[in-house]
């Protein structure tokens, strides 16, 4: 099969429709292939911004709490354990609703499903300005949790709109800017307390008042992905269905694919022990400098800031060198710059543990956030190409690994009394070493992996291997046309030193 062509602008439809035009260059998917920080355009850009928006404000939701613990737990009577119940809560509800919003995108499209869960989470976010007990505490946080799915969304988004050369970079910063909320919540939250009691109410008053800015920010989001929102270059799924263009995938179809697909669990284990790390340390860094330090509420938030504010440059930067990587080595350099930097925040997690000085320990934790930030932008680059089918499920997999992470994580380090904060960080960063190895077994035939090139065979091909995806009668309806498309484009994957060579559709039983 010949190369398809990439214009700028605009595209030729399979059906030979007048072609689309577009602000930005496509490839023959209609994806951007290029990308554009500043526009918005729609609807490629347009889609990016409001992606990681939404995605920040359900960040800046979940972990609303954590900058004000010091004045909750005095109001509420939390003990310890408490507090580490509803740190596990927040990140574990995201678990089941990551896989359900996988699913979701792949059916019916990530705007309805995005806007949909945003609407659902966001009133446990106004009810925590009601709460008067422990267990209330640990709901509120546990629903208002679950809209952290809206990462899943908003990956898969970017896959969908954005061409393979640069789904790297579209993947780092529309979630590296939504992981922004992380940092953002611990600078807001306190500067919101504080006007608030400055303005005569008293400090358990002004803490539940406080709740209704993340409240309302969530709501805004939710909306302008209802309205504004467009699942894929060429439309909605549901206008897509009517005029045949997409044809409507079966649930049963896309789970079997992707549970049968090893690669995918491998990036769930591996995503766990960096942005489950991430989840964890919001959770636990403001209390760490609070009570290890001696520090006010104030200055322990703006540290403990720092560490999610490194995502508007660390995680972008990871997706950004994921591309670069392939650009010159293709899928293997994906895969060994994703291990190097997963594992050199592994030995930044251990170093921040056994710190005892507060300067630096300010500077370790910066450094840890930039690197272990990094490793998930370089995650997703990798995820993009593990389905095409099953983008949403993988994606929801991979996603759904990162808080199972930080659950078990934070039931193992960082509840109750058991071990100090310092030692489970420590703990934590032991982890990150031993579940980063398994990025070495992910190997793609067309592409190879870590340790082994790519495989001699004749049907290791892109095309075979997304093909396989599909069965002989769905392929005898043509279902698989725009996967042999992406197929096409993802060839770049074999970097520079492999020069492309004709293939064919033929299809293994196997992948």
């Amino acid at each position: 099969m010949g190369s398809l062509s990439i214009e700028h602008g605009d595209n030729v439809n399979s059906d030979g429709a007048p072609p689309r035009k577009f602000a930005l260059a496509v490839d023959s998917e209609n994806k951007a292939t290029e990308f554009r920080l500043f526009s918005f355009a729609a609807p490629h850009m347009r889609t990016f911004h409001l992606s990681w928006f939404s995605f920040f404000s359900c960040f800046v939701s979940t972990f609303a709490a954590p900058p004000l613990l010091p004045i909750i737990r005095d109001n509420l009577n939390l003990t310890s354990t408490d507090i580490g119940n509803a740190g596990i809560a927040s990140v574990s509800g995201a678990v089941f609703a990551r896989l359900v919003m996988g699913s979701a995108c792949d059916l019916v499209g990530p705007r309805l499903a995005s806007s949909s869960l945003i609407l659902i989470t966001t009133p446990p976010v106004f009810f925590t300005a009601c709460i008067n007990s422990p267990f209330s505490y640990f709901l509120v946080r546990f629903l208002t949790g679950f809209s952290l799915a809206s990462f899943v969304s908003c990956q898969f988004w970017m896959s969908s709109m954005f061409n393979p050369t640069k789904v790297g970079v579209a993947n780092g910063v529309a979630a590296g800017w939504g992981n922004l909320g992380g940092g953002a919540t611990q600078l807001i939250m306190p500067l919101v307390f504080e006007l608030i009691k400055h303005m005569g109410s008293t400090k358990f008053t002004a803490w539940r008042i406080a709740f209704f800015i993340p409240g309302v920010m969530q709501t805004v989001s939710a909306l302008g992905v209802m309205i504004l929102g467009q699942d894929l270059p060429d439309g909605n799924y549901r206008d897509l269905m009517e005029t045949g263009e997409k044809t409507k995938d079966s649930f049963s179809r896309v789970f079997a694919n992707a549970a049968k697909n090893y690669r995918g669990w491998i990036t769930a284990l591996c995503y766990g022990y960096c942005f489950g790390v991430e989840l964890a340390i919001d959770n636990v860094i403001a209390e760490y400098f609070y009570d290890r330090f001696d520090l006010n509420l104030r200055t322990a938030g703006i540290i403990a800031a720092s560490f999610g504010m490194a995502n508007i440059v660390s995680r972008p930067g990871g997706g950004f060198l994921s591309d670069f990587l392939a650009a010159r080595f293709g899928m293997r350099g994906r895969l060994w710059g994703w291990w190097i930097v997963q594992t050199l925040g592994g030995v930044l997690c251990i170093w921040l543990g056994k710190t005892s000085s507060l300067s630096l320990a300010i500077f370790v934790m910066i450094v840890f956030s930039v690197f272990v930030q990094a490793a998930c932008g370089l995650a997703f680059g990798v995820v993009p190409f593990i389905s095409r089918r099953s983008l949403g499920l993988v994606s929801g997999m991979t996603g759904g690994g990162g808080n199972v992470g930080a659950v078990i994580t934070q039931l193992l380090f960082f509840k109750g009394t058991r071990y100090t904060k310092e030692d489970g960080i420590t703990y934590m960063g032991i982890m990150i070493l031993c579940c980063t190895l398994p990025i070495m077994l992910i190997y793609f035939p067309m592409w190879g992996g870590m340790l082994f090139g790519p495989s001699s065979k004749e049907d290791a091909t892109e095309e075979n291997y997304y093909a396989a995806e599909w069965s002989a009668e769905e392929k005898a309806r043509g279902l698989h046309l725009n996967t042999i498309k992406f197929a096409e484009n993802s060839k770049g994957e074999r970097g520079r030193r492999r020069r492309l060579a004709p293939t064919t559709d033929a299809t293994p039983s196997h992948v």
